[in-house]
């Protein structure tokens, strides 16, 4: 019975990657290790600051693999996985864009306080 399962699984795994190995799945495996990568480069933030940060490589990161994987996932046709990248897009380039308005308010309010007589 055991040795059955095992079988089974073993085949299981050859079929999964191995026989459908192409270069679709080494763009999709390209793609899951860009979109992971965000969590690694936060967790270093976080370490190297001692508490949660979220740099904005984070984000980058995030609309970099984010689109591989959407690019993937309809390649695949897989409405559940492109539904779900989809809209994690959105969220990414909106992060970004906060961070861009917020470094140019702070850019303009420190050109300003130079200018500014003492």
């Amino acid at each position: 019975m055991i040795a059955e399962l095992l079988a089974r699984l073993v085949g299981w795994l050859h079929v999964v990657f191995v026989e459908q190995f192409d270069l679709w799945v080494l763009f999709g495996f390209i793609a899951q290790v860009m979109f992971m990568a965000r969590f690694l480069v936060q967790w270093i933030a976080s370490e190297r600051a001692r508490r949660s940060v979220v740099p904005s490589a984070f984000w980058f990161f995030s609309v970099a693999g984010g689109a591989l994987l959407l690019v993937y996932a309809i390649y695949r046709e897989d409405p559940v996985f492109i539904l779900g990248q989809g809209a994690g897009l959105f969220i990414y380039l909106r992060n970004i864009s906060l961070i861009r308005r917020e470094r140019r308010e702070a850019a303009e309010r420190a050109e300003a306080a130079m200018g500014a007589p003492q």
